[in-house]
């Protein structure tokens, strides 16, 4: 019995870690992004929960993230798009319908930094 509940366990913290390590690279890229935001793209406003744990925001977020993929500086970052896109599931809180979400239309760079927290304490629930 004790074997069992081992490799189930092992199981589960095996298929776990490709999502983690996924995260770590997300966040690595949206940290490339941060860096490389022009001045065109620092003009692009983007519709930024004033609170970023408000479960009531994520599709606000998962929004502003289209904003950005859509803008021609952030073909280079394509790569970001595709591993968001395969972990929103995992990022996306079961929610049957979301509440009211205060936002601000803030530049790309702070969207950017509202992402990166979002992703960090997405990853970190996820550990949990």
């Amino acid at each position: 019995m004790r074997t069992h509940l081992y490799l189930l366990l092992l199981a589960a913290g095996i298929s776990a870690a490709p999502q983690m390590s996924s995260m770590a690279e997300l966040l690595t890229l949206l940290q490339q992004m941060w860096q490389s935001v022009t001045k065109d793209l620092q003009n692009l406003r983007i519709e930024t929960p004033d609170n970023i744990d408000d479960v009531n925001c994520v599709s606000t977020i998962f929004e502003g993230t289209e904003q950005l993929k859509t803008h021609p500086a952030m073909k280079r970052f394509s790569v970001f798009f595709q591993k968001l896109e395969r972990l929103k599931q995992s990022l996306t809180p079961s929610l049957a319908k979301e509440g009211k979400c205060d936002t601000e239309r803030k530049n790309a760079r702070i969207f950017i930094e509202k992402l990166m927290t979002f992703i960090r304490r997405a990853s970190k629930n996820a550990r949990v």
